[in-house]
């Protein structure tokens, strides 16, 4: 049997890529910034697989650059929006994520954003860089206590979970507002769901969003949407940016509509420097790092190197997102 020819769009953690290189035909994109558009539909040509990041859009022209070979698309991250499946679907090519090795970590991260909003540690930080600190002032950047606290969860998967897991160490009370209505996780952790998204906004002191990013959560959190949160209310983002209107949300921010927003993820993203929400003091802006441990983005790496090789070599892999495919290649 031929071995199999891959292209992987990035340098990836060595305990995933040297499983790829010993396996497969290898043609690694060495880059720091993700290969153009052009570069992407060359590289691809004649390939068995394809091992992507969520920066890369795999769309239905890439894969028709790519051939009757392909026949994976294996995704350095758990959430695929940057794929489009069902085009995947049509044409027998089976895709891949890497499910459950971000769970803890980003979780960790919320949480971090959380408590670092609530006590405006950034601006804290900013402070005394600019020499501002001159003596301990009892009015000087007061902030919110998290232990008591309300907290609202939109979206109770796998992070949502995790998240609400370390709130209760906080005293928190939990809210949670789910489109597939997980009654009994929430009983477990002592939260209580919510019949509307309305009610979790107009009682939570934080909220942290945890969907997918879809045609129904794009701009989920919106004009509107925020004009039903307190205004003293944190907002959390560790999901994708678009679920968050950008314009919207710095008019809440400016405004005092809301008091604080802490994104791991922005829409555009990476955030331009001089985006006008990089002006914005009460919003704590970080670089999407919510899976930015070693060991988290090794698993990662080593999941979806064997997503790649299993399905370049014509079986299918453990971690499919689209099982239909299968009717399609028999």
């Amino acid at each position: 049997m031929a071995t199999p020819k891959v292209f992987v769009s990035r340098i990836i953690p060595d305990a995933g890529l040297s499983i790829v290189i010993c396996a497969c035909d290898t043609d690694v994109w060495p880059d720091e910034l993700p290969p153009p558009r052009d570069a992407i539909l060359k590289k691809v040509r004649g390939v068995d697989g394809i091992l992507s990041l969520i920066t890369d859009r795999i769309d239905g022209d890439v894969m028709d650059a790519a051939g009757y070979r392909l026949k994976i698309i294996s995704n350095y991250a758990v959430g695929y929006d940057n794929i489009d499946v069902a085009a995947a679907t049509e044409r027998g090519i089976m895709v891949a994520n890497t499910p459950g090795t971000v769970t803890e970590s980003t979780a960790d991260l919320a949480f971090a954003l959380l408590m670092s909003a609530a006590r405006r540690i950034g601006e804290g930080i900013d402070h005394i860089r600019m020499g501002r600190w001159k003596t301990f002032k009892p009015l000087e950047l007061l902030g919110k206590d998290i232990h008591h606290a309300t907290l609202g969860i939109i979206g109770m998967g796998r992070i949502g979970t995790e998240v609400a897991k370390r709130a209760r160490g906080f005293d928190m009370e939990i809210l949670y507002y789910d489109y597939r209505m997980r009654r009994e996780k929430g009983k477990a952790l002592r939260a209580t769901m919510c019949t509307t998204m309305d009610e979790l906004l107009a009682r939570s002191d934080f909220v942290s969003l945890h969907v997918p990013l879809n045609e129904e959560t794009r701009h989920l959190i919106n004009a509107d949407v925020l004009a039903k949160m307190k205004p003293t209310a944190v907002l959390v983002n560790t999901t994708r940016g678009p679920v968050v209107d950008s314009d919207a949300l710095y008019d809440a921010l400016i405004s005092g509509r809301i008091a604080y927003a802490a994104l791991d993820v922005t829409d555009p993203e990476p955030l331009p420097p001089d985006h006008k929400l990089m002006s914005v003091p009460n919003c704590l802006i970080v670089p999407h790092i919510g899976s930015a441990t070693t060991a988290t983005r090794n698993k990662m790496a080593v999941m979806a190197a064997e997503n790649l090789v299993t399905g370049a070599g014509g079986s299918v892999p453990r971690h499919l997102v689209n099982p239909d495919v299968l009717a399609r290649r028999r």
